[in-house]
């Protein structure tokens, strides 16, 4: 491993024991994990906004439908994840969103 001498040994502790390694650019240039939001419904395929159902200031229970949107010819009903209100909703009826799309804050 004579041409890996310039890089940095790192110490990572696993189960209290230390290590040292080297990291790869991959490694270091990964996306960082950020905990779910529930108050965050997001797209989770490319579509169509069809129909929303709800408003701003609307209380919605679990499994609520709060729209519908339309992906490669099939129409997906998003529900809400939790019991809340409706804070602000990004999108209107028609608009094309992309994945991972922030649709609807609930509170």
């Amino acid at each position: 491993m004579e041409g890996n001498s310039t890089q940095a040994f790192k110490t990572i502790i696993i189960d209290n024991i230390k290590y040292k390694t080297t990291l790869t650019k991959k490694f270091m240039a990964r996306k960082v994990y950020e905990p779910v939001d529930y108050n965050k419904v997001y797209s989770f395929i490319p579509g169509t906004i069809r129909k929303i159902f709800v408003k701003e200031g609307d209380r919605v229970k679990q499994g609520t439908n709060l729209l519908e949107l339309e992906a490669m010819k099939m129409v997906n009903n998003i529900a809400a994840p939790i019991d809340g209100v409706v804070d602000r909703i990004n999108v209107k009826t028609g608009d094309l969103v992309a994945k991972s799309f922030l649709l609807i804050e609930l509170k």
